[in-house]
Parts: structure tokens; sequence; C-alpha cells
């Protein structure tokens, strides 16, 4: 397989998409492409060094992967949104994600930890938008009533845990694929349920949107394992989160720094 430029993928993009509806900016020094409608000029910037990259290790796969959410997310941005009460979800993601749509029209957020906060979606089919304010106040709830629907309606999602022993901690890991699998942190009466079965320290794991990660850590080797799996997982997920893990407390989160056996709240 030839290996790809990003002046390459950026050509891709464009053939791909055509240039009857969008229109391309692209800027040389930080490598990215700007895709935005020709008339509502709303859009949508692709990191083409990432793309390159991903594009080496999955080849084609890859690029289709990423016209399907380059479409995706174009098409929410430029089509009238209205949802049903049972579409809004909870979405974890990192304190350094954008925390607004465009300048003046925030997402709509709830405080969770130092390095995580919660974002609320509308779900679909094949996608789900982030519920931003101007949606907010168009759909006539609060912020606490979109938090409260959120959470009824990820109760209801079925949860897939596999588990697995190394050196004598046992790792459950919830990877439903579903969009929602780290926002299953939020699901207090889950967390209960793994808490009644740990033997050890729970610690919780929330390296990217597509996976969470329980461990109950019996020996210091635990730690070192729960680090390791922590940093691979954030390192190769689509939308990383923290490689950080928690300590689960009182029904909180308590992030902690491992660091050779060793632990530091």
């Amino acid at each position: 397989m030839a290996k790809k430029t990003t002046l390459d993928i950026k050509k891709m993009v464009e053939n791909r998409l055509g240039d009857e509806q969008w229109r391309y900016i692209y800027d040389r020094e930080k490598e990215e492409l700007r895709i935005e409608g020709k008339e509502s000029q709303k859009g949508m910037s692709v990191s083409l060094n990432s793309a390159v990259a991903k594009y080496e290790a999955d080849g084609e796969a890859a690029f289709e992967e990423l016209i399907y959410y380059v479409k995706e997310a174009l098409s929410a941005m430029h089509s009238e949104t209205v949802f049903l009460e049972e579409q809004i979800r909870p979405v974890i993601r990192a304190t350094s994600f954008p925390t607004e749509k465009e300048e003046g029209n925030p997402f709509v957020t709830s405080e969770h930890t130092a390095e995580t906060r919660i974002y609320y979606a509308i779900d679909s089919e094949k996608t789900y938008q982030l519920i931003d304010e101007k949606l907010l106040i168009k759909s006539g709830y609060t912020v606490e009533q979109i938090h409260s629907i959120a959470l009824f309606n990820l109760r209801k999602l079925p949860i897939q845990v596999k588990e697995d022993i190394v050196a004598d901690n046992t790792f459950y890991f919830v990877r439903t694929n579903d969009g929602y699998d780290a926002s299953r942190v939020l699901s207090s009466s889950f967390l209960k349920e793994i808490q009644s079965k740990v033997e050890g320290e729970l610690l919780i794991g929330i390296p990217h949107g597509d996976v969470l990660i329980l461990a109950d850590i019996r020996n210091n080797i635990g730690y070192d394992i729960m680090a390791q799996m922590n940093m691979s997982f954030f390192a190769s997920g689509k939308v990383p989160i923290t490689s950080l893990s928690f300590a689960y407390e009182n029904e909180k989160l308590m992030p902690i720094f491992i660091l050779g056996k060793q632990k530091k709240r």
C-alpha cells in the first residue's frame, strides 16, 4: 500500500464530498482541512496528520470511516433538529473537549470530575448530536431536566461486561459499542453492583468514549496493570478522555496517580 501524504488525504476528501455544496479551507500550518457549507458557513475541521496516521495503520477502512463521520457531522449541522425524550443520552468527555459548538453557543454540560465533564446528546440510529444552549432553549427543557432524562435513558441501555483475571486482579470491561460505554460510569446502580463483588480496591478507568474499565485491585501489580491498560486504551481511542484511574469511594470518583506500584490521590 502506497503511503499517503496530508495533501493526498485532502484531495481524497474533496473528491469524495464534491464541491457543489461544500467549501474547503486548507490551513497549511496546522495541517487541517475545514469543510463548510457554502451558504450556511457551518462546518468542521479535519486533522490531516491524524487521518494520514490512521490510513497508514488501517488503509482504506480508515478513510471510509473518516468520510462516514464527516458526512454524519455535516448532515447534523445542516438539518433541523427535533428530538424526543427517549433520544437524550449523557456523554462523558475530557475537560479539554470544546465547550462551545460555535462562538456564543455553548454546549449544555454538567460537572463530573476534575478530568471529565458530562455533555448531553440527541441519539439517532447512526450518530448523535451534542445539545447546545440554542437547542436547549428551543426544546423547552432545563439543564436539570435534560440531566435527569439522560440518566434515566442510560439506565435502560443494556450493559455487556467482559471479565478478565490478571495476576489475581479482576478486570471488568464494558464495550457495548453503542457510543455510550464511558457514560456507564454515571450509572450508580451498575457501579454498586460491581462494588459488591470487589474484595480489594475498586478502581475505574475512562480512557476513551467506547470503553469503561472497572478493576478489583488486590495487590501492587494490579495498580501497574491498571495504569498501563488505561494508557494503552487512551492512546488508541477515537475519542480519548483520560489516562488517569479513579478510586470509587462513597459513590464519588477520586482521581489517583499510579507511579510504579504506588498510588497518590
